[in-house]
Parts: C-alpha cells; sequence; structure tokens
C-alpha cells in the first residue's frame, strides 16, 4: 500500500462540500454520515465534519506573495495541474494566488494556485514538471 496523508477538518455545509470537492475538483467520496465525508484528495484522505473552519491569516510569505496560513494542498505532476488550473479557472473561482508560474529557473521551480473551499478553507495545488523539484534546495 502507498502511504497516503489524512486530514480532517471542518466546513460549515456537507452539500457545499460536496459540490466543490467533488464536483469541481473532481474528487471521489468515500464514507459519510449526516456529519461529515471523506474525499479521495488526489490521492490522499480528507475528513470533511460539519463544525467552524480554522482561522487563517495572510502570514506566509513564500517569494512575492502573502498566504493563507495555515493552509493545505497537494502536489501534481503538471499535466494535472494544467487540468485542475483550467477547470477552476473555467467555472470562475475567486483564486487568492491565480494558477501562476513560481521561483522560475531555480531549484524548486512550481506552478501554484491558491483558492478557498466555500467554507473559506484555503487551499494551494502545486505543480512540477519534475517530482525531484518538490525537495530540491
Amino acid at each position: 500500500m502507498q502511504p497516503c496523508f489524512h486530514l480532517a477538518f471542518h466546513v460549515t455545509n456537507l452539500d457545499d462540500a460536496r459540490a466543490f470537492y467533488g464536483e469541481l475538483l473532481g474528487c471521489q467520496e468515500g464514507r459519510s454520515t449526516e456529519t461529515w465525508v471523506d474525499y479521495n484528495f488526489f490521492g490522499h484522505q480528507l475528513s470533511l465534519h460539519i463544525g467552524m473552519p480554522f482561522e487563517t491569516t495572510n502570514t506566509g510569505k513564500v517569494g512575492e506573495h502573502m498566504v493563507p496560513m495555515p493552509h493545505m494542498g497537494a502536489v501534481l505532476d503538471m499535466d494535472t495541474w494544467k487540468k485542475v488550473a483550467d477547470r477552476l479557472t473555467s467555472a470562475g473561482v475567486d483564486f487568492v494566488i491565480p494558477p501562476t508560474i513560481r521561483f522560475e529557473g531555480q531549484p524548486g521551480e512550481q506552478s501554484t494556485m491558491f483558492f478557498r473551499d466555500p467554507s473559506g478553507n484555503p487551499i494551494e495545488i502545486k505543480g512540477f514538471a519534475d517530482e525531484k523539484g518538490v525537495f530540491a534546495t
């Protein structure tokens, strides 16, 4: 079994979460009850529970941007990243940071985008042309 990461956090509305994670992002829904739902988030398990989302502030300085902290996300290959970016752009998602290239020409060059789910939880999706760049120094 390939190890996967598990993250459980609050959302304010499961119907909105299902529309966002399931329909818009294309994540496969797993088990659920009236108060939570699991998703396969690009190979990792998210458990979305009804409750008050965590507080965030734009205090993470990365390159030229101040990013929401804390945040979660996924690291994808470039083809998948481009498909997700196109899907979100076409849907009119309000990006915190629109799809862009960061650290161009440097070790760790990456494509990135930041957005929030309907409950305000910040998400970053990164894309790498070469997976060795994920931990490049």
